[in-house]
């Protein structure tokens, strides 16, 4: 899988985990320069606290594009160490 955003590969991996509809990539496969932390929280009621990076990219911004769990609850342990993206962030196969 691979999460492309502004022409630029943001992750790739052939080992996401998919919650929701939304595959979560290993933080080790997400491209690091790409991230800026966020000081957006939101309340999953059953996965916990999530927190956001805006994603910067060749002079553009897509604010709180990505998003994970630092913490997240026993019953949503799979996605513990993983990000995933929305906000016009492809998400795809190819």
């Amino acid at each position: 899988m691979k999460a492309i955003w502004n022409s630029q590969v943001i992750a790739e991996s052939d080992d996401t985990v998919v919650v929701e509809g939304n595959h979560y990539f290993p933080l080790g496969s997400v491209r690091s320069e790409y991230l800026q932390a966020s000081q957006t929280h939101t309340v999953c009621p059953w996965k916990g606290t999530a927190s956001y990076y805006t994603l910067r990219v060749d002079g553009q911004e897509n604010p709180d594009a990505a998003w994970f769990y630092p913490e997240p609850s026993e019953a949503a342990r799979q996605i513990a160490g993983r990000v995933a993206f929305w906000r016009g962030v492809q998400v795809t196969a190819d």
